[in-house]
């Protein structure tokens, strides 16, 4: 058998350069580049290698491994997890660095392969700098981290191992079912070691994702469960997105009188004006959705992972007859909800339903109640469109002038966390699919900036919009530089309403006073955070990284700033003042917290009381 003589970082590149994927018979090539940040644990063995004439793989360098994640997250999203980027980093702080943006991926099914440097495998010069000495096992590393958020993990302790390791890696990562964080520790010492690879483990190699077809008795059960029900409503997940079934969902709900919501994953995939599509269902989600969700008497959750933000903490389906049917590819998240699991490709089920429901004459019985709820909720996102306060911009205002006025259609939004996520599954109206990018399964503050330069990487010619708070831009905006160093064009708008009023909305709604979300400065009568709120020039900061910088505090200022951003060819930054408390409401929604059951505070006792209320309405499994 031929081989070659390769260091084992070596042979990793030339293995990850030549793996491709092919879904409905298109062929792609799978791992697009490396992001990531150089120390000692990997800058002279994996650092080596990309740095070597004959890599083809890019190298992106990041300004935070976090940050590195989440771009390559966003990336492998953008191209419905096809396509991804590795990222690598040293030992220790960095690649601890990394493990949020690992929980991430995992918690979003998106694909990422991590490439953390890890201590000497010979163990002869520890302890190393970076690493750290656990006495009682000499193995755990702070890569042993990694395992609980990553859906793969292994340690590469000789350059031989790296041949059944990498194949496992790609089985995961390719796998629908399977996916998200996948980690490879290489000892610094190992990535420089050589091997006589065999030529065969590093020809091109295709990956074939295909699609899991319902068999005859899936298609006759799911038949049967709908035809009993009367007022049936459609769960739109991520699953949805990645299986490309937007049109088969659209062409079932207008064929059988269904209306659907749409998770945060799910939006976009098929655009608001659809007469079917209720916007966000659940705790974010609309007026419409979630009256619809109560009298409903069988959901059919397709793509999605139900969890307590889809369901309101399992208390949102009121109706005692309801029934649970779910679509996926992933058994773990088919079982949910007591459902009827359906263990199969969302399209290609979809598709398959149509002629058996036709031939049974189904209809649902929900008559003119979804055009009319669908209605109401048009007529409620246009007032909170146009929403006044004296003095200053409501945040509903600002996603509404950006929505419907200032940004083309096709403008790739991005977001996250905070309140702006809950305002934009409501409210926000898709006009071009695969333009709405949310990641709210970890809701990871940080997660939009980043991820802003990974859509851009994966859509070079579209606009790329993050839409953050401040609170998030405080907490991660390192990759804006990364943008600038790569000339990818984003544009950031940070809603500033001094603090983090997501958490003080919940905080006070049960009872408790507002403390410790507000960014106020600390004052000596009462020794808390209760003084004058701190004041932030946030174009300020972007143009000292070399970015522009714009102010909007007006709707005029707001208008001429995204014209201004639109025509720039360097990132943008355009920070707008919001009032606080400015954003959307619940819409009938309930979300279970764990609020204090003894209190000094009565409105906490009273709290607590009508948490249990509300308890007494969930469904228990």
């Amino acid at each position: 058998m031929a081989t070659i003589r390769l260091t084992m970082a070596q042979a990793l590149l030339r293995f990850l350069d030549n793996q491709y994927v092919s879904f409905d018979g298109e062929e792609t090539k799978f791992v697009q580049g490396v992001f990531g940040i150089f120390g000692h644990g990997c800058v002279v063995g994996l650092g080596e290698a990309l740095a070597a004439k004959e890599n083809g793989l890019p190298f992106y360098q990041a300004k935070t491994e976090q940050g590195a994640v989440h771009a390559a997250t966003a990336f492998a999203k953008e191209n419905n997890r096809r396509s991804i980027l590795a990222v690598t980093s040293s030992i220790g702080p960095g690649a601890l660095n990394m493990v949020t943006g690992a929980g991430t991926a995992t918690a979003n099914h998106i694909p990422v392969l991590l490439l953390p440097g890890d201590i000497f495998a010979c163990r002869q010069p520890d302890p190393v700098l970076q690493q750290i000495e656990i006495p009682h096992d000499y193995t755990n590393t702070s890569n042993d981290a990694f395992r609980s958020v990553s859906r793969y993990w292994d340690r590469i302790n000789r350059p031989e191992q790296l041949m059944s390791a990498a194949l496992n890696a790609m089985r995961v990562l390719t796998d629908p079912a399977e996916t998200g964080a996948v980690t490879l520790a290489l000892p610094q010492d190992v990535q420089g070691e050589a091997y006589d690879y065999p030529e065969e483990f590093l020809e091109k190699r295709v990956h074939h994702i295909e699609r899991r077809h319902p068999n005859a008795s899936q298609i006759q059960r799911t038949v049967e469960t709908i035809k009993h029900a009367k007022k049936p409503m459609v769960i739109c997940g991520g699953g949805v997105r990645f299986s490309e079934a937007g049109e088969a969902l659209k062409t079932f709900c207008a064929a059988f009188h269904i209306p659907f919501g749409e998770t945060q994953a799910g939006k976009g995939t098929i655009l608001s004006d659809d007469p079917y599509n209720l916007s966000g269902i659940g705790s974010t989600g609309s007026q419409a959705a979630n009256r619809i969700a109560k009298e409903a008497d069988l959901i059919v959750a397709v793509g999605t992972r139900l969890g307590d933000f889809t369901t309101c903490s399992k208390w949102l389906f009121q109706n005692p007859a309801c029934r649970f049917l779910s679509i996926n590819v992933a058994g773990f998240d088919a079982y949910k909800m007591n459902s009827e699991p359906i263990i199969a490709d969302a399209k290609a089920t979809l598709e398959a339903l149509l002629s058996p429901l036709k031939e049974a004459t189904y209809h649902s019985q929900w008559g003119n109640r979804i055009a009319e709820e669908k209605q109401a909720w048009n007529i409620e996102v246009d007032r909170l469109y146009h929403q006044e306060i004296p003095g200053s911009l409501s945040q509903v205002r600002v996603l509404g002038e950006l929505n419907d006025n200032l940004l083309p259609p096709d403008t790739i939004v991005v977001s996250g966390s905070g309140s702006i996520p809950s305002d934009m599954q409501r409210v926000w109206r898709t006009r071009k699919k695969g333009c709405y990018h949310m990641e709210y399964a970890f809701s990871c503050m940080g997660y939009e900036i980043a991820a802003a330069v990974g859509t851009k990487l994966a859509h070079p010619d579209s606009e790329v919009v993050a839409i953050v708070g401040d609170g998030a831009y405080t907490m991660l905006h390192t990759e804006l530089l990364t943008s600038l160093q790569e000339q990818r064009k984003i544009i950031i708008v940070v809603l500033d309403n001094a603090g983090f009023h997501c958490i003080d909305n919940l905080q006070h709604s049960q009872g408790i006073v507002h403390y410790g979300n507000e960014w106020k400065i600390r004052e000596k009568s009462t020794g808390r955070l209760t003084g004058k709120s701190l004041s932030v020039d946030y174009a300020l900061n972007a143009q000292s990284w070399g970015a522009v910088g714009l102010h909007a505090d007006t709707i005029e200022e707001l208008k001429s700033s995204v014209e201004t951003a639109l025509k720039e060819t360097r990132s943008v930054v355009i920070h707008v003042h919001v009032a606080p408390k400015s954003m959307s409401q619940g819409y009938e929604s309930w979300w279970r917290v764990g609020t204090a059951e003894v209190s000094s505070n009565p409105e906490v006792v009273e709290a607590w009381k009508d948490l249990q209320t509300d308890i007494a309405k969930t469904r228990k499994f």
